[in-house]
Formats: C-alpha cells, structure tokens, sequence
C-alpha cells in the first residue's frame, strides 16, 4: 500500500486577510506545487494550522485539494486528533472524500500510554481502508511512539504503512528500521535530515521547505535514489541555513512569511499564532537570497 516515494510538501493554509481560508490561493500553490515536482501533497497537518480549523473547515480543505489535485500526485490528509472519535469520524470523511491516505498525529496533551497508543492507532487503522502513516512528532505532542510499538502496528494492520519521523532522533530511527521489513514507508519529519535518514531506508520526506522549493527537495531525493549520493548530499548540506531560517519561530510561521515574500500573498496566521518578527524576517530573507530564491538585496531600499 505505497503512497509515494520523494518530497512530499506539508502545505500551507492560505487565508484571507479575515483569517477564513482563501480556496483560490489554494487551487494555486497547489498547481504550482504539482508543476515544480513535488510527489504528495500533505494537506491539513501542522504546517497546514490544522489546530486552528474547524472541523468543517478542515474537510472543505482536505476536499478542495483532492478535487484540484484529481490524483495526478497523491493527497494525503491530515486527520489526526487528540480524540479518537475525532481522529475516526475525520479520517472516514477523509476516505469518502476520496484522499488516497492518512497522516494521523500522535495523540496530544493525553499524553497516552504505548498501549493507548497502539489501541488509538488501531480504532482509526479499523475504520478506513486506506493507507495511513503514522506521526511521531513529540515536541509538538508530549509523546513519543516508540519503535517496538510502531513496528507492532506495521505487523497488525496491513493499511498503517509507514511514519512520518520528526522525532530527530536517529538511533531511534535506525532501531525502527529493524524491526521492520523493507516495504515500510519512513518519511523524514526534519528537513535537516533527509539524507541520513533515506540512507537507513527511508522513502523520502514530508517536508516544509518544498512549500518554497519543491524543485530542490524532490531533486534531494530523486538524487539519492538514482545513486547520485554527492549530488543529495551536495543539495543537503546547501539547504541547511535556510530551513535553520524556516524554524527560527514556530512552524508555519515562517514558511508562510517565506512565501509571501516570494509574492504568493498567502495571507496571515491564525491566532495563537502571529507574524514573524521584522528582525527575523530579514533574516529569513537573506538565507532566501543565499540559496538563490530571491535576487540579492531585494529587501533594500
């Protein structure tokens, strides 16, 4: 049950000025992503401010990026909760409205057991027939799946297929991949770390920067997977400054201010989340000069 093997982007929400969502802008980062090479749209995740839709809000987006998508790449919605229940009933909506997988969060806040974890994992893997991915980010929840409980879940369920990894922690990452058999989907959850790990078996990353640089992220992956090793470490180690520069504040923050400085005027953030700060803004600017985003000194005069 493969989803994709690359650069997934964890998109954006764009919004009005008003905060409510702009489908417009949405329909065109999400051809402009499609053009510049990305293999999966990851729609309604963290970067997306899933936190801060509701849930009707957060079906007309997952729903809007698979009717403009029309499978050309996969959409792969965000239906994770803190909620079971909630994590069930989005993730079933999710599959009627056609999305080819699931990235489901790790229960937040709770801060569940590994056998609460494993039963989560297992109400939502029971409910749907689509492919879903597990997302092990604990400096945003307060948990960690661990390996062995991971690797339970590939075992038990044929459509848990794999994990986003953003837990940074390679030796824990290295201890997964051994327990588990090679068509086990590992996705890079840090962009600071596609490479090492692609080389313990992973398939690739759901990413940030590709929000700005689909092109070089797909590029990083179809490097290493050709067996061009130089040329992904080569566009590794050039990427560093810049995705230092994208979490500099709290991720969306960031990136969606990256991006309006590329002048795709994707609005504002909601609340609790605010604007990026005008010291970090130029900042962020001139790491996106450097990696030859912007021309230099675009920010002067």
């Amino acid at each position: 049950m493969a989803i994709f093997r690359g650069a997934g982007v964890a998109l954006i929400t764009p919004m009005h000025e008003d905060g409510s969502v702009n489908y417009e802008k949405l329909t065109e980062i999400l051809e402009e992503q499609i053009a510049g090479g990305t293999d999966a749209i990851i729609s309604c995740g963290t970067t997306g401010e899933a936190a801060t839709l509701s849930e009707a809000e957060h079906m007309d987006v997952i729903r809007h990026s698979v009717r403009v998508t029309a499978h050309r790449i996969p959409v792969i919605a965000g239906t994770g909760s803190n909620s079971t229940e909630t994590a069930v009933k989005l993730s079933k909506e999710a599959e009627e409205a056609d999305a080819d997988g699931l990235l489901l969060v790790t229960p937040y806040y709770n801060k569940a057991t590994q056998g609460g974890l494993y039963e989560h994992y297992k109400a939502v893997a029971e409910s749907v027939s689509i492919p879903c991915i597990l997302y092990n980010v604990p400096s945003r929840t307060g948990v960690t799946i661990q390996p062995e409980t991971m690797a339970r879940l590939y075992r038990d369920f044929e459509n848990i297929v794999g994990v986003k990894d953003a837990g940074g922690d390679l030796a824990m990452s290295s201890r997964l991949m051994s327990l588990v058999d090679r068509d086990f989907l590992l996705y890079s959850g840090e962009d600071g770390i596609v490479l090492p790990l692609l080389s313990i078996g992973g398939s690739g990353v759901i990413s940030v920067l590709s929000n700005i640089a689909p092109r070089e992220m797909h590029g990083l992956c179809e490097s290493w997977f050709k067996g061009d090793v130089e040329g992904a470490r080569r566009e590794q180690l050039r990427a560093l400054a810049l995705i230092r520069a994208l979490f500099m504040e709290v991720n969306p923050i960031p990136v969606k201010a990256a991006m309006n400085l590329l002048g795709k005027e994707v609005g504002p953030l909601r609340l609790p989340l605010t604007e990026i700060t005008e010291e970090n803004r130029e900042k962020l600017r001139a790491e996106m000069e450097r990696y030859g985003l912007l021309p230099e000194g675009s920010g002067r005069g």
